[in-house]
């Protein structure tokens, strides 16, 4: 301790040449001509140590990083002297001439400021949209003190509605709000949204911040999941909260000089959890309901088709239904068709194209039904009528299909009698009398030669006991080697796991980076639960390494596997860059064969 403050004298009376000289606290740009979305460069450089400081505001230019510092000391012939920096990279969005106010900083109780600087902004190339996001949080973003960390990290569940009708689609995001430096993070618990049927908006592989204000303070946004709900039933359905645990980076108060001089910061973990949110669902009216509604609500339009309208007796004819639109398209259910009784009616195929995104879901479902006619007439299929409820207006709306008139000629095969399967997949035809000729090679066998008596006759007779027994001693071998539900499990658990990663390998090759965490994590956690035989719901840190530990697992081995799942859980809803996907993939594989090799 002597030591320190020793060290800390000496380092005084070596900067004192610095106290005495001129601090010059001056602003530089990389280049005073550019274009609309070019970047550029600027520089605050002071020739002292100070604090406090306080840039100026780019309000005409989207900041892309910074501030980024920068202290060096150096000394010569006894004479030390210190410089600070602080470094911006600024984008112009638009044309003009611009000038970048003064930045300060505090010298020795003293405020200083920078000289102005003068940009001129000419026409480049075009600015993207939507360039608000950024890949990264905003650093210039920083909380002083980590006392309320509630106030600086939170999630917030919002809904794009907050009453609906029964069935009417809502988007729910969960939105990330922090002021302070994310280490890590961890997914404790995602809600299951029961009373709700959803659909998952998919996410950016690289997790888009943005810079919003909220309660007059300014926040590194990010949305870290997304939602398409459709309520199932009505009354006040609550969803639950989302909980994630964090290792933040935090400044830390300063202890001494030493910290006051190159700043303290440390880690702290803390855990997070979104507000539980209410949605208020309100049942669909009865007044108005058209008869054969099915509960359909959005707003939809209907088209029907044939593929031909005249025809012969049991030939095939394809009539579609095509339904487009926005709300719950994949909830639609079987349509209410009315076809000529002599009519044979296939169910239909249906093909749905829909698309999930922060307006909601919205496309097409196409029903495709086979209709067979047969007997020979002219027959009408009915205008097909399709009801659904219009939250936008909050009535029922009911669309007419086109109706069809069908004539159907005597058919060739008249004679015969078409016969349908019960499940109604297949057709086939009865009482043909006609059969192939026999066209192969014929088998001789010599007069009074018979099998009775001979040695194959005895053979078989000899075959039939043997191979019962030997099938009984197998049966009762197998019984007893799979009587043991527990080493089934673990015998089977390396054969799971290596098909989670067969399709891990799959998803690496094809670049999809989420899929291959999810499958890299499913294969780690199946193989675990079998061959501990724990229960899948079961397997939390404690438990897995609780029952390594009690099978002798190395605490390394342990310690790795840990770190790759909670790798996995993180890739998720961050990128990882410190480790590449293929050595992930290598080392999952090599954690789960050494602890083959150890248990």
């Amino acid at each position: 301790m002597k030591a320190r403050y020793l060290i800390l004298i000496v380092l005084l009376f070596a900067i004192r040449p610095v106290l005495a000289q001129d601090v010059k606290f001056t602003a530089s740009a990389s280049k005073t001509t550019v274009g609309t979305g070019e970047q550029f460069e600027v520089s605050f450089s002071l020739n002292g140590n100070g604090g406090q400081f306080d840039p100026p505001d780019f309000g005409n230019f989207q900041i892309l990083s910074g501030p980024n510092m920068s202290t060096s000391m150096e000394s010569i012939n006894g004479n030390t002297t210190v410089s600070s920096s602080y470094g911006f990279i600024l984008m112009p969005v638009k044309e003009g001439d611009y000038t970048i106010g003064p930045a300060t900083v505090v010298v020795n109780g003293r405020r200083l400021s920078t000289n102005p600087i003068k940009i001129k902004v000419v026409k480049g190339k075009p600015v993207p949209q939507g360039n608000q996001a950024q890949s990264g949080p905003d650093n210039s973003i920083t909380e002083g003190s980590s006392a309320d960390l509630s106030k600086s990290i939170f999630i917030k569940a919002i809904a794009d509605k907050n009453s609906v009708y029964q069935g009417q689609q809502l988007v729910l995001t969960f939105r990330l709000y922090t002021k302070v430096g994310i280490e890590q993070s961890q997914v404790d618990n995602v809600p299951d949204l029961n009373g709700f049927w959803n659909e998952d908006i998919k996410q950016p592989q690289q997790t888009q911040w943005r810079v919003e204000s909220y309660k007059g303070e300014r926040y590194n946004v990010a949305d870290i999941k997304k939602n398409i709900l459709f309520p199932e039933h009505a009354g006040n359905i609550t969803i639950d909260p989302m909980k994630m645990t964090f290792i933040l980076r935090v400044q830390a108060p300063s202890r001494d000089v030493f910290d006051q001089f190159f700043g303290a910061y440390k880690e702290v973990k803390y855990k997070v959890s979104s507000a539980p949110l209410v949605v208020h669902v309100k049942p669909l009216p009865e007044a108005g309901k058209p008869v054969g509604f099915t509960g359909a609500v959005g707003n939809f339009s209907v088209q029907s088709s044939v593929d031909k309208t005249e025809l012969k007796a049991n030939d095939a004819l394809n009539y579609k239904v095509k339904v487009s639109g926005s709300g719950n398209i994949k909830l639609l259910k079987t349509l209410n068709t009315g076809f000529p009784a002599d009519f044979e009616k296939y169910d239909p195929k249906i093909t749905d194209s829909v698309d999930e995104n922060e307006n909601g879901v919205s496309g097409t479902r196409v029903y495709n039904y086979l209709l067979i006619p047969r007997h020979q007439g002219d027959f009408d299929i009915e205008p097909l009528r399709f009801s659904y409820f219009n939250p936008a207006t909050g009535r029922y709306s009911t669309l007419n299909g086109k109706g069809f008139h069908i004539k159907v000629a005597k058919g060739l095969t008249e004679s015969n009698v078409t016969a349908f399967s019960a499940d109604k997949q297949d057709v086939k035809m009865l009482e043909k009398d006609i059969r192939y000729i026999k066209t192969s090679d014929l088998e001789l066998a010599k007069a009074g030669e018979q099998f009775f008596g001979s040695f194959g006759y005895y053979l078989m007779l000899l075959i039939g006991p043997v191979a019962c027994f030997g099938a009984y001693a197998y049966r009762n071998r197998l019984r007893k080697y799979n009587s043991d539900v527990v080493k089934v499990k673990s015998r089977r658990a390396g054969k799971v796991a290596a098909k989670h990663l067969a399709n891990a390998q799959k998803q690496l090759t094809a670049t999809n980076t989420k899929a291959f965490y999810e499958d890299i994590s499913k294969g780690l956690y199946g193989y675990l639960s079998d061959k501990l035989n724990i229960q899948y719901a079961n397997l939390d840190r404690e438990t897995i390494v609780s029952a390594l530990k009690a099978r002798s697992v190395s605490g390394l081995l342990t310690t790795q596997l840990l770190d790759t799942l909670d790798l996995c859980e993180m890739a998720r809803y961050a990128p990882v860059t410190h480790i590449s996907e293929k050595e992930v993939f290598e080392k999952a594989k090599g954690i789960i064969n050494d602890i083959e090799n150890e248990i």
